[in-house]
């Protein structure tokens, strides 16, 4: 790829990092890309699927992707961008071919904020962007909301490189939430764009079958979990997405000694973390790490108790009505760098620890100091709208709103 469209050289872009590498890329070589596309009139059968940084199909994406394959007649397509994950070269290769390909497509959807979308001055009007998002709630800051603080870029830097400009239906877990993604994304002066119509990737936390299925998984890969519970660690990432860490202060001698008998403990770190802690093999029949090898879906659906710290799967995971811990030692921290839409303290469904000793006296008295009640009003205001017929209801109202007859 010696050129494109006429401006700059790959390698002139390479040498040229920072604010007019950016510039070029998004301000001429992306939109001139979707423009010479527009060219060719759109196909009202054509779908496409947008991962921003994963090189295959999430599950953020599967239920719709699944639905819309087996049961509609459509023409799908798959891209892959691998922001993060490939060098910057097949990244600029890869949005290309995939702005190339939504300039004549009906619906695309989105799991991720993508300013190489976003860099479009004037979408086509015939074609939705529909953002399923990947996660439930409203819990630590995003988008506009991080605007300078640690964690995000300056307002006038979002505001330039926008990531959420053309989606045209943002589909999100409750009412309740809907005016932190219309904060984060920008959509506070239009409120057509979030809509509380449910997250398609819960509707597996509904079906039966599945559930069977995540625990045969769970025996499969970790057949010491059969005849006892399960502790499900997962935290978040510290630090940014490119070079992102996962915190390793879970004393693995103190659970072992507390839980060994009764329960297994499974890890599993954020996706953005590159570099994972080893388990001790002292530790072999107790603790495992089943990051690569079990999904969160699988995890959320097996756990008996679930232990996190700001990740947002405590709302999925409050769909189960089992206990949640919070284990927060580095709060303070947490949230100088990256903020929370609601009080800590107040919006969470459990209690939040820092130290070891209080989790594990906590779980030792769960008959007594769970409430179970907490948890039910917490799914109550934040997951409203997931009842397992998110994906119908989300497939409804964007094919209703451009009034097509799709044939089942």
């Amino acid at each position: 790829m010696k050129n494109i469209f006429g401006y700059f050289t790959l390698g002139y872009i390479k040498w040229r990092t920072g604010r007019i590498y950016k510039w070029i890329v998004f301000k001429k070589i992306f939109p001139s890309a979707y423009k010479m596309a527009m060219k060719q009139p759109v196909n009202n059968k054509k779908v496409v699927f947008v991962e921003v940084r994963s090189l295959v199909i999430t599950n953020s994406f599967k239920v719709m992707y699944d639905k819309l394959k087996n049961e509609y007649e459509f023409d799908i397509h798959t891209h892959f961008l691998g922001e993060t994950r490939v060098k910057k070269r097949q990244y600029i290769k890869n949005c290309v071919n995939m702005l190339k390909d939504i300039a004549t497509a009906k619906y695309v959807f989105l799991n991720d904020a993508s300013n190489c979308i976003g860099s479009i001055k004037k979408l086509r009007p015939e074609t939705q962007i529909i953002q399923l998002w990947h996660g439930c709630g409203a819990f630590k800051k995003f988008g506009l909301s991080t605007a300078d603080l640690i964690f995000g870029e300056d307002r006038k830097e979002k505001l330039k490189y926008p990531f959420y400009k053309n989606n045209t239906t943002v589909t999100v877990s409750s009412p309740e939430v809907v005016w932190a993604y219309e904060e984060a994304m920008d959509f506070e002066n239009n409120h057509d764009v979030v809509k509380p119509l449910g997250i398609s990737r819960t509707d597996v936390f509904f079906d039966k079958s599945f559930i069977q299925k995540a625990f045969d998984k769970l025996y499969k890969v970790v057949p010491q979990a059969k005849g006892k519970k399960v502790i499900l660690y997962a935290p978040t990432f510290r630090g940014r997405v490119a070079s992102a860490r996962t915190p390793n202060q879970l004393n693995l001698g103190m659970f072992e000694d507390h839980f060994g008998d009764d329960y297994v403990l499974l890890f599993k770190h954020h996706p953005f973390v590159k570099k994972i802690p080893v388990i001790s093999d002292e530790f072999a029949q107790f603790a495992f790490d089943v990051t690569q090898t079990l999904d969160i879906e699988d995890l959320l659906c097996t756990a008996d108790i679930c232990i996190t710290d700001y990740s947002s799967l405590v709302f999925e995971y409050s769909l189960f009505e089992k206990p949640i811990i919070f284990y927060a030692y580095d709060l303070e921290n947490y949230c100088d760098w990256r903020g929370f839409y609601y009080d800590y303290y107040e919006i969470s469904p459990g209690p939040v620890f820092s130290t070891n000793k209080e989790m594990i006296y906590y779980i030792e008295n769960l008959d007594t100091r769970f409430d179970k009640v907490k948890i039910k009003d917490f799914r109550k205001k934040f997951m409203r709208s997931c009842d397992g017929n998110s994906t119908d209801r989300i497939l409804r109202y964007i094919f209703d709103k451009d009034k097509s007859e799709q044939k089942i």
